[in-house]
């Protein structure tokens, strides 16, 4: 069965949803922004209540860049810096913050209207406050992360930055979920097919992860040449690590790599999955879920090869990870789609 909702309450409950979803999808590109410009460590204290404003005034501006000098980051990195520089990495990162702020309270002060006027009863309002709980692991996970960049080494662990934007990318997907069973009906049992759309969920979520370590350590400004990399299929310092398995996630040579194969594995696999899917498909929401996913993984792949043929150009490296996201959405879509609901 679709889960339920009181019938005059769906429409308000599924466009607050999808607006929470295209909030949390806006907050990780503006990660990757924050990312690619640099701007993740400019704010070395965080205050989850109070850091709401940002500083007022040129004394509280000098309070700010004097704490920030005293960073790896700074120190290593950013000597050259003034104020007035300063403050435009600052804005980047003071931006994610407050906008993770906002999607909290988008979602939770809609969130208790609907319960206490009980619209949302039963499963449904535990998995939707589930939501609230995840988005506030989210956040404390990316401190977690900022920390790792604040002690010695002026980079964060591309560990993680991987975990923090995976977590990101399961709350949109849970949150999806959530609204595709609002009035889905259940198309009786699951299709076998389905199984493989799971397994591709899978593998564009390792993807994901991969992409993660590529920005993490810097490995997609290594080889701006494609499909070879400088020439090469198999690149010399694919092997520099002593631990041979560990050049697969410690070595930005093998990182590059792995990144490259998988999408060419994805992005082959998907493909034909989705021609045995549209074959099978019996309703247009099974038809609608194949489509976004083959135009999704062929948009994904080629944005992917602009990124690093052109040296990682922000705003094209930032639409290739919104895009992933969307990608790995369509495939939760289809796997709902092609599946007996719960």
């Amino acid at each position: 069965m679709a889960i339920s909702a009181k019938p005059q309450a769906s429409a308000a409950v599924q466009t607050w949803l999808i607006v929470v979803y295209g909030m949390i999808l806006m907050m990780t590109m503006l990660g990757g922004t924050t990312r690619l410009t640099g701007s993740g460590l400019s704010m070395v204290e965080w205050h989850p209540l109070m850091g709401i404003f940002p500083p007022m005034g040129e004394s509280q501006w000098l309070t700010v860049f004097e704490q920030y000098k005293l960073s790896p980051q700074y120190k290593l990195v950013n000597t050259w810096m003034a104020l007035s520089d300063f403050k435009r990495i600052f804005f980047w990162e003071y931006l994610h913050r407050i906008f993770g702020r906002c999607i909290g309270l988008a979602f939770f002060l809609p969130w208790v209207v609907f319960v206490v006027r009980k619209q949302l009863q039963g499963k449904l309002a535990y998995r939707t406050g589930l939501i609230f709980v995840l988005g506030g692991m989210q956040g404390l996970l990316g401190w977690y992360m900022v920390k790792s960049g604040l002690v010695n080494n002026p980079e964060v662990s591309h560990y993680r930055l991987a975990a923090h934007l995976l977590l990101a990318c399961f709350l949109a997907c849970w949150v999806l979920w959530t609204i595709l069973g609002l009035d889905q009906e259940d198309q009786g049992s699951p299709s076998r097919i389905r199984w493989l759309f799971f397994w591709a969920t899978i593998g564009i979520a390792i993807q994901i992860c991969f992409g993660a370590f590529m920005a993490g350590t810097r490995a997609g400004y290594l080889y701006a040449t494609f499909p070879k990399m400088n020439g090469r299929w198999i690149p010399h310092n694919l092997l520099m690590e002593p631990d041979g398995w560990r050049n697969l996630i410690d070595n930005p040579t093998g990182i590059h790599f792995m990144h490259r194969a998988l999408a060419w594995v994805l992005a082959i696999g998907i493909l034909i999955l989705c021609r045995k899917g549209w074959q099978r498909a019996t309703t247009p929401h099974q038809r609608l879920s194949i489509a976004f996913l083959g135009s999704g993984v062929v948009g994904q792949f080629l944005l992917g090869v602009v990124t690093v043929i052109y040296s990682v150009p922000t705003p094209i490296a930032v639409a290739h990870q919104g895009c992933a996201l969307l990608l790995l959405s369509a495939s939760v879509f289809a796997f709902h789609a092609f599946g007996k609901r719960a």
